[in-house]
C-alpha cells in the first residue's frame, strides 16, 4: 500500500514536471477568466478557437518534420505568400488596384488548389535539400523562409492585398450547425493526420526516423522519400492555413503570418512533441496550440503591452524545449 502511495505520488510529481507550462498556463488563464468574466464569454470562446484552427493547421505541418528531429522554419513566411496569392486568385473583378485586371475572380476551391500546389512545389524543394544534400533542416529551410520573402515582396511589391470576393471571404464566417467552418475545417485535417500517423506505413515510418534514423534505413525504410513526403505535406498545410487566415483577414501582406513557425513549434512542444524526434501525437498537438494561444488572450485581457508579450511567448518557447531535452535526458 505504501509502495503505491510512493509510486503515485512520483508519478504526479512527474507528470507535473514534464507539463509544468501546460498547468502554468492554464491556471494563469482561469484566474484571468474569474478577474475579466468576459475571457469566458461565448463569443471570446469562438474567437479563440476560429485562432486555434489556423494554427493548429500550420503545427500539425511542422509536427511531422519535428518528429523525424527536423524542423520546417519556412512555415510563416509561405503562409503569408499562400495568403497574398490566395487574396490575388480572389480579389473581386474590377476593384481598384486589382493586382491582375483582365484575370477573373477565381472559384474558392480553384484558389485553394492552385495555391497549395505552389507551396507543394516549396516542400519539395525542402524535402530535397535536406534528404539528398544532407543539408540540416534548420539551415534549409532558414535559407528556403529567405527565399520565400525575397520572392513575394519582388511579385506583390511589398503591397498589401484586398477587396476579395465574399463566397472566398465567407469561409472564414460560415457556420454549419452552428460550428464555424474554420474549426471544421481544422478537425477534417487532423483527422487526417490522425490516420496517417497512426494507421498509415507512412506514419510508422516516420516514427521510426524519428526514433533512430539509420536503424530504420537498415530496416528497409525509405528514408529520403519519407522525408520528402513529409515536408511537402507540411509546406501544403501551412498553404491551406495561409488560405484561410487571408479568408478571416480579408486581404493579405507580406508580412502576414510572420513568426508562426516559431508559435507553431512552441505549441507543439507544449502538446508533447520532441524536438529529439520520434515522440507527439495529433491530440498533443491540439493540446499545445490551444495552451499557447490561451496564453495570449489572458495576456490581452491583463492589458499587458504587445512588446512584453513577445518576451513571454520567447520565455515559453526556451521553458518548453528545455522540458523536452530534460525528459529525453532522463529516458537516457
Amino acid at each position: 500500500m505504501e509502495a503505491t502511495k510512493k509510486v503515485t505520488g512520483k508519478s504526479v510529481k512527474k507528470w507535473l514536471g514534464n507539463n509544468a507550462i501546460i498547468v502554468l498556463m492554464l491556471a494563469v488563464s482561469l484566474i484571468v477568466g474569474i478577474i475579466h468574466p468576459n475571457f469566458f464569454a461565448l463569443a471570446n470562446i469562438i474567437n479563440l478557437f476560429k485562432n486555434v484552427s489556423i494554427r493548429y493547421i500550420i503545427a500539425l505541418g511542422i509536427s511531422g518534420c519535428l518528429i523525424t528531429t527536423g524542423n520546417d522554419l519556412s512555415a510563416g513566411r509561405l503562409a503569408g505568400f499562400a495568403a497574398c496569392l490566395a487574396c490575388i486568385f480572389a480579389q473581386t473583378e474590377g476593384a481598384a488596384g486589382k493586382f491582375y485586371p483582365n484575370m477573373p475572380t477565381l472559384p474558392t476551391p480553384v484558389v485553394f488548389i492552385l495555391v497549395v500546389a505552389i507551396c507543394a512545389i516549396v516542400g519539395l524543394c525542402n524535402g530535397l535539400v535536406v534528404s539528398y544534400l544532407k543539408v540540416q533542416p534548420f539551415i534549409a529551410t532558414l535559407g528556403m523562409q529567405q527565399v520565400v520573402y525575397g520572392i513575394c515582396l519582388v511579385y506583390t511589391g511589398g503591397t498589401p492585398i484586398g477587396s476579395l470576393n465574399k463566397n472566398f471571404t465567407s469561409l472564414a464566417s460560415d457556420t454549419i450547425l452552428g460550428i464555424p467552418l474554420l474549426i471544421i475545417i481544422a478537425l477534417i485535417v487532423a483527422g487526417c493526420f490522425w490516420f496517417l500517423y497512426n494507421k498509415t506505413r507512412h506514419g510508422k515510418y516516420m516514427y521510426a526516423i524519428g526514433g533512430n534514423e539509420a536503424a530504420a534505413e537498415v530496416a528497409g525504410v525509405n528514408v529520403y522519400a519519407t522525408k520528402i513526403r513529409i515536408y511537402i505535406l507540411a509546406s501544403c498545410m501551412f498553404g491551406l492555413a495561409g488560405c484561410l487566415l487571408a479568408a478571416k483577414s480579408g486581404g493579405a501582406s507580406v508580412n502576414t503570418a510572420m513568426g508562426y513557425e516559431l508559435d507553431a513549434i512552441a505549441a507543439s512542444t507544449i502538446g508533447g512533441v520532441s524536438t529529439t524526434g520520434g515522440v507527439g501525437t495529433v491530440p498533443g498537438v491540439l493540446v499545445g496550440v490551444l495552451v499557447f494561444e490561451l496564453m495570449k488572450v489572458a495576456l490581452q485581457f491583463m492589458n499587458v503591452n504587445s512588446s512584453y508579450t513577445y518576451i513571454v511567448q520567447g520565455l515559453v518557447i526556451i521553458v518548453a524545449v528545455a522540458i523536452d531535452i530534460r525528459k529525453y535526458l532522463a529516458k537516457k
